[in-house]
């Protein structure tokens, strides 16, 4: 049975562009296996801790002893929910060009070495298996298209990251221009709801 991870960043909650984005790109899959189960992480709006001194140590040493309490036991929980997952959804709003800072505190709890990557002599080697990750992404600028008036570091950021584990499927969507007005707004769901309905079509696919 497939397995869905729904990480939601947006400190607004379900009200954000980038939840309901990413509800879209789920109602997609679910259709396609609707016996899929759906685990939803939200951690916007303070949700997710950062990283503590222990989990610190935990990065820099494979010999220290720590505490199986706080950022190691937090990031534990949430690589096994990313390990068991066959799906991942994220969604995520675009702050100062790039991710928000509830999506830095997840990665920075399962980009973990010697348990999502390898140091090796070629450099770091992920872990995990690959999977689909799904992205969805709202901002209120455009970052993308001949009308974008502002870079995009979380794309590329994005990909690195989550390269450096194994994920590499990656699968963007976004709804940009979300701060230029209702038309502005109307007209990018639009045309990400074209985008969702060619990617997920038996031709798309």
């Amino acid at each position: 049975m497939m397995r869905i991870l729904h990480v939601s960043c947006s400190p607004r909650g379900q009200a954000a562009e980038s939840y309901k984005l990413s509800q879209k790109v789920i109602g997609f899959l679910l259709k396609a296996e609707p016996s899929a189960v759906l685990v939803n992480r939200a951690i916007g709006g303070g949700a997710m801790p950062h990283i503590d001194a222990n989990y610190a140590l935990a990065q820099h040493s494979s010999t220290a002893q720590l505490s199986q309490e706080g950022s190691v036991s937090r990031s534990e929980e949430l690589i096994q929910e990313l390990e068991s997952s066959d799906v991942v959804v994220i969604g995520t709003p675009m702050h100062n060009l790039t991710i928000p800072s509830a999506l830095k505190a997840w990665i920075d709890h399962v980009v973990r070495a010697r348990r999502t990557f390898n140091v090796t002599a070629e450099g770091k080697v992920g872990a995990l298996r690959d999977r689909p990750v799904f992205v969805a992404v709202a901002s209120g600028g455009r970052f993308s298209g001949e009308r974008a008036r502002q870079p995009d570091f979380l794309t590329p950021y994005l990909r690195t990251i989550l390269g450096t584990i194994g994920l590499k499927d990656l699968n963007f969507f976004s709804v940009q221009g979300t701060g230029l007005g209702h038309d502005a707004v109307a007209d990018a769901r639009t045309k990400t709801d074209q985008a969702l309905r060619e990617y997920f079509s038996p031709a798309g696919r």
